[in-house]
């Protein structure tokens, strides 16, 4: 039986079981009847009154902006993101060259830094949706933006703002670090950049997608064709940034380099304040993590109820239909996590007379139980993504620095920069992907009759396998590197190595992005509910913080733990005179643990649905499958 035809059963028994009283009362007082829920029965999927507590936008009567937007969101976002993936792809030769940094010190800044700046977007998140809308969030993190890139290019100019250059006489070691001073205003600029990301990278997607109406053909067409245009204009800005905002970085001047991105960051706002009156500005409507927290809390304060095993509660769970015209799917009580809904059972004095809620903190609807549950399920799964962009990560820490002890000259004259590597990995997803979406899903549909060819979390799994493959690889090719680099001891330490023996490292790891990353985004939209898109989009920054603070431990770790008895540390500032190589396979020894657990968190797992292809070539929706389905 398919899922539609068994929810057209349950409806039927809900219209028959609904007609039977207007007014349920329990043994604390009596309420409407469409707001109750006894234990396991069908709930209502009519809607007439919104949940209570819930902010309500109110009706919007100009017509969205539509394409005519476009070119201003469109706009603001490509140069916004070209400022900051300008300044992100070469950050670590900039430490490392103008500041003087020790390699496991800029490593430890720029890890901390982007943990800092990928759990931002969670903050600016919750107070775009429960308090100042998208445009006004968009509107102060961009000037942040702006400061923190005036910031950095400012450090560039003056010389009072970094250390000394370095006296080419002397060794590498007699260089001069930041002072207090300067790594202060290093530290202002990076926060400045952090409150930017926070604002922006949760908004603008959300904002571009509400110039649309959604209730018409034309408005969801203009959805999908804008999804598009954003991941193109995204492709361009990466390559842009790796390749030519590096190389002037790297070969004219960090000044110009740090320039163009601020003069680029004022294009951007410019083109966001240009189309204010094409604008649909939808107000705040509340954020989800409100509503978790009032779960958690009513959970507690009830922790006394009972739920009885044979399904009866001391109580009757509150349920009121969703707000009509809402994007959100109704989701029904389960037994899972039975202590939350505690927080959805009604007790004396919860609801007043008129059925709204007399206090949020102490009843909480069947609804919001649900979403948190759907969080609380999918964090194992979640966890398993930090190790795997650990090893991601190291593309723009430690494979720079090997990177910089390589012959890196494509002619006479030209030397790749260090930081336009990471193309190869982008290279790899762009050629992978629209091969793997035309051509190898179809073919392994056929086998195992799913539409997507074989389910997110084996995609997610294959994707764990690559990521620790290819440490492996770099370890052997840095162990390769090391020892070609003593042996011909040149007096620059660059071993006589074309750069290019890290591109096995690099598409491996485009392998995996390709599939555990772009696999988790997609489980993570698919298994959340539609109000919950944007915890959804939130999780995968989480994932990128995480991995960042790992790594930075790790790091630590790694630094004060070997070199003892005169010997240096694996990780020391001279590249050559450590041992990458044992940090790269303890990278890879964590991998294979991680896969490990994400075999044994995913064996268990239960899908929303999953859409399995019939003998007919139809698709049909088959509930609760699991990874080895």
């Amino acid at each position: 039986m398919t899922m539609e035809s068994s929810k057209e059963n349950k409806n039927k028994d809900l219209n028959s079981s609904s007609s039977l009283s207007s007014l349920f009362c329990n043994k604390f007082h009596c309420f409407p009847s469409k707001f109750l829920l006894p234990f396991k029965s069908p709930l209502p999927t009519s809607t007439s009154l919104p949940e209570n507590g819930s902010k309500v936008a109110s009706p919007q009567q100009r017509k969205p902006g539509g394409w005519k937007a476009m070119p201003f969101v469109l706009g603001n976002e490509t140069f916004e993101r070209l400022a900051s993936m300008g300044l992100i792809a070469n950050f670590m030769v900039f430490l490392l060259t103008q500041l003087h940094m020790e390699q496991v010190s800029a490593s430890n800044v720029l890890n901390i830094w982007s943990g800092i700046t990928n759990f931002a977007p969670l903050v600016g998140a919750f107070i775009s949706d429960a308090y100042t809308g998208r445009f006004t969030t968009i509107a102060f993190a961009s000037f942040a933006s702006l400061m923190g890139m005036l910031i950095l290019t400012l450090i560039a100019w003056f010389p009072q703002l970094h250390p000394p250059s370095c006296n080419v006489q002397h060794s590498t070691n007699s260089c001069q670090g930041p002072t207090k001073f300067q790594f202060g205003i290093l530290a202002m600029a990076l926060g400045f950049l952090s409150i930017g990301a926070g604002g922006i990278r949760p908004c603008s997607i959300p904002f571009g997608v509400d110039q649309f109406d959604r209730d018409t053909d034309e408005g969801r067409k203009g959805i999908n064709s804008f999804f598009n245009w954003y991941y193109t204009t995204f492709t361009v800005v990466l390559i842009l940034a790796f390749t030519l905002v590096v190389y002037i970085q790297d070969s004219v001047s960090w000044v110009w380099g740090f320039g163009i991105l601020t003069v680029l960051m004022v294009c951007s706002i410019s083109l966001f304040f240009a189309g204010t009156r094409l604008y649909m500005y939808v107000k705040p409507e509340g954020s989800v993590f409100s509503g978790i927290a009032h779960v958690v809390v009513a959970a507690y304060k009830k922790r006394k109820v009972n739920i009885l095993e044979v399904g009866g509660v001391d109580g009757t769970y509150y349920d009121p239909p969703l707000r009509k015209g809402t994007v959100a799917e109704k989701l029904h009580l389960t037994n899972k996590c039975r202590f939350l809904n505690k927080a959805a059972i009604i007790a004396e004095g919860d609801i007043q007379p008129n059925g709204s809620i007399s206090n949020p903190w102490r009843l909480c609807s069947v609804q919001q139980t649900e979403e948190l549950k759907c969080i609380i399920k999918v964090i194992p799964i979640w966890a398993s993504g930090i190790i795997c962009f650990t090893a991601i990560a190291q593309q723009g820490t430690f494979t720079i620095s090997q990177a910089s002890k390589m012959d890196r000259r494509l002619t006479s004259n030209f030397k790749i920069p260090p930081g336009t590597l990471g193309v190869i990995s982008m290279i790899t997803i762009g050629i992978w992907v629209p091969i793997y979406d035309r051509f190898v899903v179809p073919s392994v549909r056929k086998v195992t009759k799913l539409e997507g060819g074989i389910t997110l979390l084996q995609r997610m799994g294959i994707g764990l396998v690559f990521s620790a493959m290819s440490m492996v690889v770099a370890g052997l090719v840095e162990r390769m590197r090391r020892d070609s680099a003593i042996v011909h001891h040149r007096a620059d330490g660059v071993a006589p190595m074309t750069v290019f023996w890290l591109a096995p490292q690099l598409i491996l790891m485009g392998f995996a992005e390709a599939f555990n990353i772009i696999g988790q985004i997609e489980f993570y939209n698919k298994e959340f509910p539609e109000s919950m898109t944007s915890l959804a989009n939130s999780l995968f920054s989480c994932t990128m913080a995480g991995a960042s603070y790992l790594s930075a431990l790790i790091v630590n770790v790694v630094h004060n733990s070997t070199g003892r008895k005169g010997r240096p540390d694996w990780l020391t500032k001279d590249i050559n005179a450590g041992k990458v190589e044992n940090f790269y396979f303890l990278i890879a020894g964590l991998g294979v643990l991680n896969l490990v657990y994400f075999l044994w968190v995913s064996r268990g797992y239960q899908y929303k649905s999953r859409m399995r292809i019939g003998s007919d070539g139809e698709s049909d929706e088959v509930e609760k499958p699991n990874f080895y389905v």
